[in-house]
């Protein structure tokens, strides 16, 4: 069987997004010629390129993109200096908001390569809004068209853009897709599969647009999956989808993480690493081509409250074994000649992970890895002593809601004290922490929302936590908060499902204060303690409302 996949745009530029390379591991080792595309780093590509951007007018961009492109990619550091020192990128509107003694204290003296790559990533914003203004509206470096596809009831909006000529971004990016068939020599008529992953919203126009000309040309079975439809697309009831696909594939291919993915197609020397925060952990998800790769399937825990434990890919939880994990990361290796990983698991199972990293060593490999993680009691000094050895940098993990009330109510397994120890021991061992926030939960009070930031602001007081992130609270319809509301203190508002997407419902907050302003508050005051701010003062300083003090002890 001839097999085609697709990521369209847009998935992030500076690494594959993994899910064709599970598949044509899958595919490959089931015997199939699988050739797959990432039709979002080569449009990208394409557009930042000298005579697309003569061709709309930007012609001082033009004749600077092929360096600052060789510069983002990793292979001329030497340019670094004179972006650093600004002498060198046609500054637009996205300069406007640089405050030059801010840049400094965030980067260090001029020259340094991470101030220079946040510039060239303004450079290239700036290129992105200039398009999006004057060419494409539907043009975004990560969020194609995501205004159409994002929590929308019906599928009206967007099949009518579909149902218009493409655009110039929407034909230069079939102009690449029919350039690569032939490149590869998978002509559309001998093909008997193309299976288009669109795992966020922002990637979906594309895949509809890709799917559309696809069977104008062939009758060729078209394949719609991806961590999108099997989260929005459960209920979907509008068939008019069926015009761009065959089918829509829901849970399918459970077993494809088992297999090693398979990197080779993939352009790895046009990823770009972009720096649009100076915010650390977002710093690791943007910069660096990381080998992006499943640990385990599933999460080992799946009993959170907000989370969608009730759909396969969190639900269904089954490890392999370590020798197995570590055989794929030196294959990884060899196809991409990066030994750095992210592994996106959604919570790296502590056993399996402490067996990994015992493998890593007994091997004697030289990796560097991060990802997700519970803050549980399970990472003891030990553990994470043996982590730092083998190879770990970073983890990402939830606190959520930061009161033990709460984290009673959304059934995290973990106590704030378990996960202060937790990141005392990763602090200690090197490994930078970063951890997500919640706010606006059901029954939470405003004085549990002010003992929250005061938490936060102590675990940044005494550097156990690098990086942190506010999130309002949002119902799924695939969580237990969704699926019983009454058992969390809240009622739906929405029961019925809608034609297209559903996943985010509506529900009726009983809040006796300003939820909006308490939120603005959260992430001004932790912004400010990630770059080492107001740390000394009163966590009641940062709300533009009356809230009562910290409680907590």
């Amino acid at each position: 069987m001839r097999i085609l996949l697709i990521t369209p745009p847009l998935t992030q530029l500076n690494t594959p997004y993994p899910a064709t390379a599970y598949l044509k591991g899958c595919f490959v080792e089931q015997g199939h010629e699988v050739l797959q595309l990432d039709l979002g780093i080569e449009l990208v590509d394409r557009v930042l390129s000298p005579e697309f951007l003569e061709s709309i007018g930007l012609t001082s961009q033009a004749r600077i993109i092929g360096p600052v492109k060789s510069f983002l990619r990793g292979q001329d550091d030497t340019l670094g200096p004179r972006i650093a020192n600004r002498s060198l990128l046609p500054e637009g509107k996205r300069f406007e908001q640089l405050d030059g003694d801010n840049l400094e204290w965030s980067f260090g003296v001029a020259g340094t390569t991470d101030k220079a790559m946040h510039l060239a990533t303004l450079f290239i914003e700036d290129i992105a809004d200039h398009i999006r203004e004057n060419i494409d509206p539907h043009f975004d470096l990560v969020r194609y068209a995501e205004y159409l596809s994002n929590d929308a009831p019906t599928f009206d909006p967007l099949y009518a853009e579909l149902q218009q000529e493409p655009s110039p971004i929407d034909r230069l990016m079939l102009e690449i897709l029919e350039e690569k068939l032939s490149t590869f020599n998978f002509r559309i008529s001998t093909l008997d599969k193309v299976c288009i992953t669109v795992p966020f919203p922002g990637c979906l126009y594309g895949a509809l647009r890709c799917g559309q000309w696809i069977k104008a040309r062939a009758d060729v079975a078209v394949e719609i999956g991806g961590g999108f439809p099997n989260t929005e697309w459960r209920q979907l009831s509008d068939h008019r989808i069926y015009e761009f696909c065959d089918e829509v594939v829901i849970d399918g291919h459970a077993d494809a993480d088992q297999y090693c993915p398979d990197f080779s197609d993939l352009p790895l020397d046009k990823y770009l690493s972009l720096t649009e925060m100076t915010n650390p952990m977002h710093r690791l998800w943007s910069q660096g081509r990381w080998n992006k790769m499943v640990m385990a399937h599933g999460c080992y825990w799946h009993r959170c409250a907000f989370c969608d434990t009730s759909l396969d890919y969190i639900g269904n939880y089954h490890s392999p074994k370590a020798a197995t994990v570590v055989d794929h990361m030196e294959r990884i290796i060899a196809q991409t000649g990066r030994t750095g990983f992210h592994f996106v698991d959604e919570a790296l199972p502590p056993k399996l992970l402490k067996e990994v990293a015992e493998e890593i060593l007994r091997r004697g490999l030289a990796v560097s890895f991060w990802g997700n993680i519970r803050f549980e009691k399970a990472y003891t000094a030990e553990l994470c002593d043996l982590l730092a050895e083998a190879g770990m940098v970073a983890v990402s993990g939830g606190l959520e809601v930061a009161s033990d009330r709460l984290l009673r109510l959304i059934d995290k397994g973990v106590t704030i004290q378990q996960t202060v120890e937790a990141c005392r021991h990763l602090r200690d061992a090197g490994i930078m922490v970063h951890t997500y926030l919640m706010y606006g939960f059901p029954t939470e009070t405003l004085q549990e929302s002010v003992d929250a930031l005061e938490t936060v602001r102590r675990m940044f007081d005494e550097g156990i936590v690098q990086s942190a992130f506010w999130h309002r609270y949002a119902m799924t319809c695939h969580s237990p908060s969704g699926l019983n509301p009454e058992r969390y203190g809240a009622r739906r508002t929405t029961v019925e499902p809608n034609s297209f997407c559903n996943n985010e419902v509506d529900w009726e907050p009983q809040f006796d204060y300003d939820i909006e302003a308490v939120g603005a508050a959260l992430r001004l005051a932790t912004y400010n303690y990630m770059n080492g701010l107001g740390l000394n003062q009163p966590v009641r300083s940062w709300f533009p409302i009356r809230v009562p003090k910290p409680s907590i002890h």
